[in-house]
């Protein structure tokens, strides 16, 4: 039976080519293009060297607006969670600028940093330092008391107490908002790529419907991003495997 699961994801993925085919074939007048068509498409932008290059970029400006939201968020909520005056202060602006869509930046972006790669980066790093900072606030808040008096008893200093004890026990709950935020940094990259920027898969996607409708390669950038998608979201679900986290989620 096991054996039988571990390939019901091909199953229901095959089951979903067949039925998108059959689809087609049976509206040939449908703008909807076919896997095969999408497929064609796909190998031709390979040929054209374009494949890698919009994955490239796409996955460049990810990276790193992912990465410097995290390297700012992280650090500074969790000394906001340790202050309450800090958190008192901060915590209702935090509020305020978490509900608005990245995407509500785009035309500041552009008057800022001009069309290209900073303006992307900078939409990005909205859409994940926001998310993760208040994650990070809310992680502190729920590590369980007992875990802090045992370090405070053994002397532990401050930088001690959350390198040692305060980090570790929040890594389970951070985990989950790492995965969060990449799949809302990855959605953001596509939708500026669309406006801010002259490459990228969302690029592709404008580019490809205004040059003569085309919409096998409009089709083949949407399961690249869904793809890709996927692919970054199993790779960040392996970090629930370590050794060093996998005990928060034993106790769920």
């Amino acid at each position: 039976m096991s054996a039988f699961r571990k390939y019901l994801p091909i199953l229901g993925v095959t089951a979903f080519v067949a039925l998108w085919h059959l689809s087609v074939l049976a509206s040939p007048g449908t703008l909807i293009p076919g896997p095969l068509a999408v497929a064609a498409g796909i190998i031709e932008l390979a040929k054209k060297g374009l494949l890698a290059k919009y994955v490239v970029a796409s996955l460049f400006r990810v990276t790193w607006g992912y990465l410097l939201g995290v390297a700012i968020a992280v650090p500074l909520g969790i000394l906001l969670a340790l202050s309450r005056r800090g958190e008192a202060a901060f915590n209702p602006l935090i509020q305020l600028l978490r509900p608005i869509s990245p995407l509500a930046w785009i035309p500041i972006a552009i008057l800022w940093l001009g069309v290209g790669d900073l303006s992307a980066i900078f939409l990005i790093l909205l859409a994940s330092s926001l998310p993760m900072l208040a994650a990070s606030m809310n992680a502190v808040h729920n590590v369980e008391s007992v875990y802090l008096n045992a370090g405070q008893n053994f002397g532990l200093s401050r930088l001690r107490m959350i390198t040692s004890i305060l980090i570790p026990a929040m890594m389970p709950e951070m985990i989950v908002a790492l995965r969060i935020t990449l799949g809302i940094s990855w959605l953001v990259v596509v939708a500026a790529e669309m406006i801010a920027v002259n490459s990228g898969l969302g690029f592709l996607i404008v580019e490809a419907r205004n040059a003569g409708n085309r919409y096998d390669l409009v089709v083949a950038g949407m399961v690249l991003i869904g793809t890709i998608g996927l692919a970054l979201d199993t790779l960040m679900r392996r970090l629930e495997g370590l050794e060093s986290v996998r005990w928060g989620y034993a106790e769920r």
